[in-house]
C-alpha cells in the first residue's frame, strides 16, 4: 500500500526502504555513492573520446597497431597450432623406421616435446618476442644467426624486384589511362593479363630456359655468397628479379590503372579539361594524386607478397633466402625453423598491410576526420 505525504509523494507503507528507490536519496538531500568500477569505465572511455577528438589521425594509427598486434598473436598461436597437429614426429624421421621406443622417448625427451603443448608455445612465444627462435632440431644452430643470414638475402631480392616494379606499373598505369581504349592501353591489358595467368614457377622456368640455358646471358642458379661483389650479386639475382617482376607487375598496373579512371570523372577533372591542359599533365597532376590511397594499398599488398611470395622463386632459382631455408626445413621436419620462418613471414605480411592503411588515412583528409 502506498500513502501520500505532504512533500515526499508517494511513500510505501510495506515496511520497503525509500532508499531503495533511486531518487529517494535526491529528495532526501544525501548524495548517492558513486560506483567505482561504472566511474573507472566512463572515466577510460571519456579519456579516449576526448584523444580520439583532440588526435584522430593519432587515434587511427594506435587503433591499426593494436589491431596488427593482436593478429600477429592469433598468427603465432595458429602457426604453432597448425604444426603440432600436422601428423607424424621429428624423432621418428630423424632416427629412422628401425628407431626403438626408447630411442624415440630420449629424442623427444631432449627436444621438450614431451611437455604439455601450451607450456612450449608461451615458451617458444616469449623467446620470439626477444629474437629467439631456439635451435633448429637438423642442425644444431641457432635459428635466429641462420634466419639473420637467409632473410638479408630474401630483402635485397625483394628491394630490387619493388625497385623496378613499382615505377614501372605506375608509369604504365598512366600511360594506359592516357590512352585508353586505344591500342597502347589495349596492348598493355593484353599483356597484363597474360602475366597475370601465368604461376610465377612457370614464368621462372621460361627464364631460365630462354635466357641461361639457350642464349647464356644469365646466371643459373642464382647463388649468393658473402665474398660477391655487388655487381655480382646484381647479375645473379637478374632471373629471380625478373620473375618477381612479371608476377606483380600486372596487378599493381591495372589496380592503378582502374583507380586513376575512377577519379577521372570527377568534376575538378573535368574543369581542368576545360581549361586546356594536356591529358598527361591532367592525370599526373589531379587525377594520380587524388588516386593515391587505393594505389598505396595495392602496392603494399605486392610488396607484402614479394617478401612472403618469394619461397617458390628461391626454390626454383636455388637462392639462399628465407623460402629455400623453411623448404629444407620442411623436408627434414625441423619445427624450430618452419615456426620461426612463418612467423616472420606473417610479420613482415601484417605489418606492411598496416603501413599501407596508415599512409591511405594521412593521405587521404577524408579518413584522417571521420565524421
Amino acid at each position: 500500500m502506498m500513502e501520500s505525504g505532504p512533500l515526499t509523494g508517494p511513500v510505501p507503507t510495506d515496511g520497503t526502504a525509500g532508499a531503495s528507490h533511486p531518487r529517494s536519496a535526491e529528495l532526501s538531500g544525501v548524495p548517492a555513492k558513486p560506483n567505482p568500477a561504472a566511474s573507472q569505465s566512463e572515466i577510460g572511455g571519456t579519456f579516449w573520446r576526448r584523444f580520439t577528438f583532440r588526435r584522430p589521425l593519432a587515434a587511427l594509427i594506435l587503433q591499426r597497431l593494436g589491431l596488427s598486434v593482436g593478429l600477429l598473436f592469433a598468427v603465432s598461436l595458429m602457426i604453432f597450432g597448425g604444426i603440432e597437429a600436422l601428423p607424424g614426429d621429428f624423432a621418428t624421421t630423424y632416427l629412422g623406421q628401425s628407431a626403438t621406443p626408447q630411442a624415440v622417448e630420449n629424442i623427444r625427451k631432449d627436444l621438450g616435446l614431451d611437455k604439455p603443448w601450451t607450456e612450449r608455445y608461451l615458451s617458444w612465444l616469449g623467446g620470439a618476442v626477444q629474437g629467439d627462435f631456439g635451435t633448429s632440431w637438423a642442425s644444431k644452430n641457432s635459428v635466429g644467426e641462420q634466419i639473420s643470414k637467409r632473410l638479408g638475402n630474401s630483402l635485397f631480392l625483394a628491394f630490387f624486384a619493388a625497385l623496378v616494379s613499382v615505377p614501372l606499373a605506375v608509369g604504365l598505369g598512366m600511360l594506359a589511362v592516357q590512352f585508353r581504349n586505344r591500342l597502347p592501353d589495349k596492348i598493355i591489358n593484353v599483356v597484363s593479363l597474360a602475366a597475370i595467368s601465368l604461376p610465377e614457377f612457370f614464368v621462372g622456368y621460361l627464364l631460365i630456359m630462354f635466357f641461361a640455358v639457350k642464349y647464356g646471358v644469365a646466371t643459373f642458379p642464382a647463388t649468393v655468397y658473402d665474398s660477391m661483389s655487388f655487381t655480382e650479386r646484381l647479375s645473379a639475382i637478374a632471373l629471380p628479379v625478373a620473375t618477381l617482376v612479371l608476377v606483380v607487375l600486372a596487378h599493381m598496373m591495372r589496380m592503378t590503372r582502374a583507380a586513376i579512371l575512377n577519379v577521372m570523372s570527377s568534376a575538378y577533372v573535368e574543369t581542368a579539361e576545360l581549361k586546356g591542359l594536356g591529358m598527361f599533365r591532367i592525370i599526373a597532376r589531379h587525377a594520380a594524386p587524388n588516386a593515391v590511397a587505393p594505389v598505396i594499398n595495392v602496392i603494399a599488398l605486392n610488396l607484402a607478397y614479394l617478401v612472403v611470395g618469394v619461397v617458390v622463386v628461391e626454390v626454383v632459382f636455388v637462392y639462399p633466402g628465407m623460402g629455400q631455408y623453411m623448404v629444407d626445413a620442411v623436408t627434414v621436419r625441423d619445427m624450430p625453423v618452419v615456426q620461426a620462418c612463418g612467423l616472420i613471414f606473417a610479420a613482415f605480411y601484417i605489418f606492411l598491410n598496416m603501413a599501407a592503411d596508415i599512409l591511405a588515412i594521412i593521405a587521404n583528409p577524408r579518413l584522417r576526420h571521420p565524421r
